[in-house]
């Protein structure tokens, strides 16, 4: 098993930045990339980006594509989303989520083998 653990959420102004944080741990062989995902009150979990392994391929929701950043940290199964130049249609709980086999391309949910527990954001003045 993997688990999946976030941090970095918080309040923050409209145009403001946060980072988030994702650390996994257990058997982390098996979260070969790594990503996340978010969830408004009332909608759907949408995917918001992705990264492989080596920390090369690196895809983005529509929503968000120039405004957030995805990357992996010195420790391997460590990931982070910088979110830039947020809006209140940002606010959303964010969950860290990985797969076992490796991905080309945007996920769906039913793509992900762990999930974090999330942690929100709110964009609000």
């Amino acid at each position: 098993q993997v688990q999946l653990v976030e941090s970095g959420g918080g309040l923050v102004e409209p145009g403001g930045s946060l980072r988030l944080s994702c650390s996994a741990s257990g058997r982390t062989v098996s979260a070969r990339d790594m990503g996340w995902f978010r969830q408004a009150p009332g909608k759907e979990r949408e995917f918001v980006a992705a990264i492989n392994l080596s920390g090369v391929r690196k895809y983005y929701g529509d929503s968000v594509k120039g405004r957030f950043t995805i990357s992996r940290g010195n420790a391997k199964y460590t990931v982070y989303l910088q979110m830039n130049s947020l809006e209140p249609e940002d606010t959303a709980v964010y969950y860290c989520a990985a797969r076992i086999v490796a991905s080309v391309g945007t996920w769906n949910t039913g793509d992900v083998n762990f999930w974090g527990n999330g942690t929100l954001v709110t964009v609000s003045s």
